[in-house]
């Protein structure tokens, strides 16, 4: 039995020790090393080659390094009938949870306002808002969305969030479908997006949005880069629609040099770096699942295919 592990960013050591400690009787194989295309039961990867998934006769589960599972779904060749499991893991969440809290904190206490005015050696002070009065909304309440809006309560500001279902949060207001999607906006001084990738959220974030937002709102993108029509957001920022924009992924990555969002005034660009699994923490998680899959239990975080997440 064996399990194969793929992924952009070199940090193969630290998996295979995570593996080697929590999950002693199944081989580790690194790609490209991918032996006997048989013996594998398990992927563990990010962006493997269109058909490779398919390619593995015994494959019994497919586990996203990452929160999004997009990157495994633009592969034609998925095979249907094997779970797909989206990462959900302590470190994650964690890192994600004080992104999020730190973008809405600069953004609230003016950082991009004081850049600009230490980049001019200008000496000014800024009037400050209480959190009370800066109300914040993520789109995208799922478990990273619901941790960070936990975390954003602590503060002071009060937290809205939209979804595709209403979820239950102690002192979030839950806001769901299309139909409360222009309440939720209207109420929402800082918007974080935190959406999944789907057909339906594609494109979402555009000039229509934008515009629902009350005047002088700003944004904080940590979903995926193809929700934001870019030029809409440039309109919005240009025009003083929206203060301010932490941005951490974009349409194409890297970011271009003549993008327009690196020498915005009132845009901080960040290189996708809001969260990055941890595979100390990550492999216990998937090691858990194998558990389960291996005594016939059902995995946790498995994808609905028909929701794309």
């Amino acid at each position: 039995m064996a399990l194969i592990f793929k992924t952009d960013i070199e940090r193969g050591g630290a998996w295979r020790a995570a593996f080697a400690k929590q999950l002693p009787d199944v081989e580790l194989r690194l790609w490209p090393e991918v032996g006997a295309a048989e013996e594998i039961e398990y992927a563990v990867v990010w962006q493997p080659p269109a058909g490779f998934l398919a390619s593995l006769p015994k494959l019994k589960a497919v586990f996203s390094i990452g929160a999004g599972i997009d990157h495994l779904l633009a592969d034609p060749e998925l095979p249907r009938g094997v779970p797909i499991i989206r990462m959900v893991e302590p470190g994650l969440t964690v890192g994600m949870t004080q992104f999020v809290t730190m973008a809405c904190l600069m953004l609230h206490r003016s950082m991009i306002l004081y850049r600009n005015q230490q980049s001019a050696r200008h000496w000014e002070e800024i009037s400050q808002e209480p959190p009370e009065n800066r109300r914040i909304g993520i789109l995208g309440l799922g478990h990273l969305g619901g941790e960070a809006a936990k975390a954003l309560r602590g503060f002071g500001f009060p937290v809205s969030g939209w979804s595709r279902s209403r979820k239950q949060i102690e002192g979030v207001a839950s806001y769901a479908g299309e139909a409360e999607l222009p309440e939720f906006l209207s109420r929402s001084n800082i918007l974080v997006s935190l959406l999944p990738l789907t057909p339906q959220t594609e494109n979402m974030i555009d000039a229509k949005l934008l515009a629902g937002l009350p005047e002088g709102a700003s944004f904080v993108s940590a979903g995926r880069g193809l929700q934001v029509v870019e030029e809409d957001l440039l309109d919005a920022l240009d025009s003083g629609r929206l203060s301010g924009a932490i941005l951490d992924v974009f349409r194409e990555e890297p970011l271009p040099k003549e993008s327009r969002f690196w020498d915005h005034p009132k845009v901080i660009v960040l290189p996708h770096v809001a969260s990055m699994t941890n595979p100390a923490t990550a492999v216990g998680s998937i090691v858990e699942n194998i558990r389960r899959i291996q005594r016939g239990a059902a995995p946790l975080h498995q994808v609905d295919l028909e929701k794309g997440y």
